[in-house]
């Protein structure tokens, strides 16, 4: 466990995760937990200050969120955002009310005095507000530190206690030197060392590999990406050779796939690995199924199922280790008890409760971009470190309503045309950090020589993300989606219309199902 960083409560704030990364971008360590978490637990990694996160109640509320007495009875610096700042002031003595006007976007507000928090700022900027209730009362012993038209308080400190408040949220993008801030108080205020690098994360991992597995075999599930290469790479160099790793062919994968991964894999690598074909199993299992969320379940049953089958076979593995990452956690909604499950990823809400495995879960805290970053740090090629993002259900959650093998062949061969075109034409790293094709249950008349068509449509997505956690559409060239859309009705047996997703994550996630 890492020691000295910022440990972060939760109050059910959607950008809660960010607060950590941007944390983390600065070199310091940061630990989420929840609000009301043991406050042992909280404080076993020794961690230097506090951050308050924002979140969705009114501290006026019957079950409203509250704050800890260990936190105020502390002698730890601590950072409130929005209703971290409104839980502060009310628990203090203060006074929050409704404000007149609610203020959700961007605004701009006037620093006033001096404050550590914001040394190296200039006197007024643009910030992102989201929020309802504002401070009307200070809490004795507090000064103002930034003011709104709409907030008379925008920020607030006790700078003898080392504890501040702010309405805004540094931590999204929309607030420009929100990062700025908050290495303002995790390293001017609390002291923190800016120590969180690649190197620290391989060294911490490594250890705690060990000291979970022991002399145990170890099974990783393979599909070739950054995240389940990185992991492997993790555990080889932590255990060696009592890993084997294994690459499950489910019949759900892109073109040309299960030879390319076997291939890169082999050749980079050096880690014993055990192909599976069961792509019939997975057919069978999925035939008629159209619900997103019992196709992730089965597919991840099908999964634990295939991995004891080969573990039995090479001495019964205790162990299976996944590359899943912190996004999947928290869409499979579990980071905090009060998570809302966004959809089940197959290694977290979609694995059976009778699996006879330990899970190894190396990268499970860690946000892609960190990922990538340890990965390069590993030595790994930019093949597998750059490689198209692909969930671990494949085709299956790309290819809605019913799976069968002419429509998943189908998807495949537009999803190839997709990627080839995007690569041909420089698009497939930088600007776009996942682009891919989607099938669609949905029928539309179209004319081919002559003949009237009554065939399927394609949506292409293709988004442009540091983290996951949220993304934009990419603006791809027109001409680039007319010559894609150009080849798939004509190459593509069944296809006869193909559209173009302009929707952020959020309200929508990345992939479709």
């Amino acid at each position: 466990m890492h020691t000295g960083g910022i440990a972060i409560l939760d109050y059910g704030s959607q950008y809660t995760q960010l607060i950590a990364r941007r944390l983390r971008e600065n070199g310091v360590y940061a630990e989420i937990f929840a609000w009301d978490a043991p406050p042992e637990r909280v404080l076993a990694a020794a961690p230097r200050g506090l951050i308050l996160s924002g979140g969705p109640a009114s501290v006026y509320d019957a079950d409203a969120p509250t704050l800890p007495t260990y936190v105020w009875n502390g002698n730890l610096p601590v950072l409130g955002i929005c209703y971290g700042m409104q839980v502060m002031a009310h628990a203090l003595g203060g006074t929050v009310a409704g404000a007149a006007h609610r203020e959700y976007g961007p605004a701009e507000v006037d620093l006033r005095g001096e404050s550590p928090l914001f040394v190296g700022l200039s006197r007024r900027i643009a910030v992102y507000m989201s929020h309802g209730d504002r401070v009307d009362v200070l809490p004795t012993g507090w000064q103002p530190l930034a003011t709104t038209p709409n907030a008379p308080y925008a920020a607030m400190g006790n700078p003898d206690r080392g504890w501040y408040g702010v309405q805004f949220h540094p931590e999204v993008t929309h607030t420009p030197h929100g990062g700025h801030i908050l290495r303002n108080f995790a390293v001017g205020i609390c002291g923190c060392s800016p120590n969180w690098t690649p190197n620290t994360i391989i060294d911490e991992a490594v250890a705690a590999i060990r000291a979970q597995v022991g002399a145990g075999k170890v099974i990783l599930g393979l599909s070739g990406g950054v995240d389940s290469s990185v992991a492997a790479a993790l555990i080889h160099r932590a255990v060696g050779d009592q890993l084997t790793c294994i690459f499950i062919d489910t019949g759900l994968l892109r073109k040309g796939e299960p030879e390319q991964v076997v291939a890169t894999f082999g050749r980079h690598m050096g880690i014993p690995l055990v192909a599976v074909n069961a792509a019939e199993a997975f057919f069978s299992a999925l035939e008629g199924i159209t619900d997103p969320e019992q196709k992730r379940k089965i597919i991840g049953e099908r999964f634990i199922r295939a991995f004891e089958s080969e573990a039995r076979r090479l001495g019964d593995a205790a162990f299976l280790a996944q590359g899943t990452i912190y996004p999947d956690v928290i869409e499979s909604g579990g980071t905090r008890k009060t998570a809302r499950s966004i959809k089940s990823h197959h290694n977290v809400g979609g694995l059976p409760a009778d699996m006879n495995f330990t899970l190894v879960e190396p990268l499970r805290n860690l946000f892609k971009d960190e990922v990538r970053r340890i990965g390069s740090v590993l030595g790994l090629p930019d093949e597998i470190i750059w490689r198209q993002p692909f969930p671990g259900p494949g085709l299956a959650v790309r290819c809605l309503g019913p799976l069968t093998w002419e429509r998943v062949e189908r998807l495949r061969q537009a999803d190839a045309i997709v990627t080839g075109e995007l690569s041909a034409a420089g698009l497939l790293r930088g600007d776009t950090a996942q682009a891919f094709a989607v099938l669609l249950p949905v029928r539309s008349v179209g004319v081919m020589g002559d003949n009237r068509t009554y065939q399927e449509a394609v949506a292409i997505r293709a988004v442009v993300t540091d983290d996951f956690m949220t993304a934009s559409w990419a603006r791809l060239p027109y001409e680039v989606l007319a010559r894609i859309s150009e080849r798939i009705v004509n190459e593509v047996p069944g296809i006869n219309r193909v559209v173009y997703d302009v929707t952020t994550k959020p309200p929508a996630t990345i992939e479709w199902e």
